[in-house]
């Protein structure tokens, strides 16, 4: 009977301080940053499969119809579509500025009367209108000043430019198609645009 006492004394020792080590353990190690499930789960939000890109059918679509009314830019010093809509902002925000960039393109210029204008405009919309909808939860991480101010100076430029503005915008759709391709996929671009750099 006393060995039977001391055996319990001795596990329920054992049990104690192995709860204890256990309870110090988990009060002493670093807990994860608060935002990085956040992170992570808009890392996914801002990214589109690959397969939405690789569909020729829609890249020569999209590609022709830039083609076709970039000739029609009277403009050759201004570009909309470019790397300043990338300063100071971090490469995980790219894929939201340019799902917001999809968005005014999309209201301002594809989705009026470009759309019966242009062979292909439709169609090219649609797409982009796809792409924005798969997008659809991809939010900026951090500050969000340096976005709106790149997005204004972009979309002020268009207004300034008039109905040249839209036409710019629609010669440029090829480039809007490549940006869009780099930031919110996670594959580098296999095609391009072979015109303006």
């Amino acid at each position: 009977m006393a060995s039977l006492q001391t055996l319990t004394k001795n596990f329920s020792g054992w049990v104690f301080f192995c709860c204890c080590c256990c309870l110090s353990l988990l009060l002493t190690s670093p807990l994860p940053p608060k935002d990085a499930k956040v992170a992570s789960t808009t890392h996914q939000a801002c990214k589109v499969r690959e397969i939405n890109f690789q569909q020729p059918y829609i890249r020569n679509r999209t590609y022709t119809l830039a083609k076709m009314v970039w000739v029609l830019d009277q403009d050759t010093d201004n570009r909309l579509i470019g790397k300043q809509l990338y300063v100071n902002i971090k490469e995980s925000n790219r894929c939201y500025v340019m799902k917001r960039i999809v968005d005014i393109i999309l209201r301002d210029v594809l989705l009026t009367e470009a759309k019966e204008q242009y062979p292909h405009a439709e169609e090219v919309a649609q797409f982009f209108a796809s792409l924005t909808s798969q997008l659809s939860r991809c939010r900026f991480s951090g500050q969000r000043e340096h976005i709106e101010r790149n997005l204004e100076g972009m979309r002020s430029k268009m207004e300034k430019l008039g109905d040249n503005g839209k036409t710019k915008a629609l010669g440029e759709l090829d480039l809007l198609f490549d940006y869009v391709e780099d930031a919110c996929t996670d594959a580098p671009r296999k095609g391009g645009s072979k015109k303006k750099n």
